[in-house]
């Protein structure tokens, strides 16, 4: 059993009761073997890395469906992005849940409370990144898609401000790269400089490091766009 596996199989926790585990069901049968543990169904304190990848697999099919349909790019984004962080197998593995995940009927709402009541305040953004990556797989982030990415980040417990830093990272408006850093083109030097450090330290990919290696790839890609936008402010304004 490959890497993705071994995750649900030997680590999933809280995530396999509440809402999560009714839509997930019996549907991960197929995921275990003889080496896996019994799924815990108790209640844990410790987010463990399948929980995580479990609650994302949830939310992905159901931003994937938001627009009314699933295209061949969303697909091939997801596939992708599996493969990248996790290798081949266990990309194979997780789409197969994905396949499944798609055939049902999602309660976006309920889903997100439960990860809000489990998960840490990183781990929440992490998640909400992931999400904003997929919507836009096929070149443009659709208007129902867009929709719903809010409500998750609202269900979430997001902050406004951590929510706009996410979707100005994937949707170009006017002075997207100040409205990453949440502040605005008249901002001082001094608080473009506060705004940035602030946003550093929160976004630093060591705070989802209990995830293991293969999701803090991800954050390091939201770190880099973050630190793009600065660069790109500093330069607009000539300081260093």
């Amino acid at each position: 059993m490959a890497k993705f596996g071994k995750w649900v199989g030997a680590g999933l926790g809280w995530a396999f009761a509440g809402p999560i585990g009714a839509v997930i069901g019996l549907g991960l049968g197929w995921m275990f073997d003889n080496t896996a543990q019994s799924v815990p169904t108790g209640t844990y304190k410790q987010t463990t890395t399948g929980d995580f990848a479990v609650s994302m697999m949830v939310l992905i099919a159901a931003v994937m469906k938001a627009d009314g349909k699933v295209v061949k790019s969303e697909l091939d984004y997801v596939k992708t992005f599996l493969v990248s962080r996790f290798g081949v197998d266990s990309a194979r593995e997780a789409l197969k849940i994905l396949k499944d995940l798609l055939d049902q009927n999602i309660p976006v709402r309920d889903v997100s409370n439960q990860i809000r009541s489990r998960l840490d305040y990183h781990s929440r953004l992490e998640l909400l990144h992931l999400l904003y990556g997929v919507a836009q797989a096929d070149g443009r982030i659709h208007e129902s898609e867009l929709k719903l990415l809010e409500q998750i980040g609202y269900y979430l417990g997001l902050s406004s401000s951590d929510q706009q830093t996410l979707k100005n990272m994937f949707v170009q408006v006017t002075d997207s790269t100040y409205k990453i850093l949440g502040i605005s083109r008249n901002s001082s030097i001094d608080e473009i400089k506060k705004a940035y450090r602030k946003l550093a330290t929160k976004y630093h990919p060591d705070k989802v490091s209990y995830l293991g290696e293969d999701f803090r790839k991800d954050a390091e890609e939201k770190f880099q766009k973050i630190n793009e936008a600065y660069e790109k402010i500093k330069k607009e304004k000539g300081f260093n």
